[in-house]
């Protein structure tokens, strides 16, 4: 039924995204969706794929874990064709295969409805994403809670892996230069 649903959506949706320069890209293992629906996704992507508006990322049948095995496998696959060595992998090299890899990492991660996880959700995307949780449900969710969001991810000061002193004296580098 959440198939159908998804099907439906985007007989009805694609062509508004289209005419609103919005590009639609579905993030997912999608061998597990019907043909039509697969043919479907594919013509959405490539009716807005020229669209630079904004983009909407939909992540259906998607796992973290499944992304970074797809990963692997591609550099693997590299590897056994004589394109690559195995001393060449590296974060960057993996994060380019990801499905996301031509994306930024997130800034804010949301989670809704009292669960405190992230549930195999861009697991290597969120490496740095600074989280918020809230017990309200998805439908509830409102313009004052996302301020909320806004203003706790505003008062975090981000260090993305080091100590407030690296940090800081980086800050202090890039400024002074």
């Amino acid at each position: 039924m959440l198939m159908d649903l998804f099907l439906s959506t985007l007989d009805r949706e694609t062509e508004r995204l289209h005419k609103n320069k919005v590009r639609l890209r579905v993030i997912g293992d999608r061998a597990a969706f019907s043909p039509q629906l697969q043919d479907k996704i594919a013509a959405s992507e490539r009716l807005t794929i020229e669209n630079d508006r904004m983009d909407l990322i939909i992540a259906a049948n998607y796992g973290g874990r499944w992304d970074i095995v797809n990963a692997v496998r591609r550099i693997a696959d590299q590897i056994e064709r004589g394109e690559r060595k195995g001393l060449e992998i590296s974060e960057e090299l993996l994060g380019s295969h990801l499905s996301t890899a031509d994306l930024p990492e997130p800034d804010l991660f949301i989670r809704t409805g009292g669960e405190q996880r992230v549930s195999n959700f861009l697991l290597w995307q969120l490496a740095y994403t600074e989280l918020f949780f809230t017990p309200t449900l998805w439908p509830d969710f409102d313009e004052n809670l996302l301020d909320q969001a806004f203003a706790d991810f505003s008062s975090r000061h981000r260090r993305f892996g080091g100590t407030g002193e690296q940090v800081e004296a980086f800050s202090v580098q890039t400024t002074s230069r």
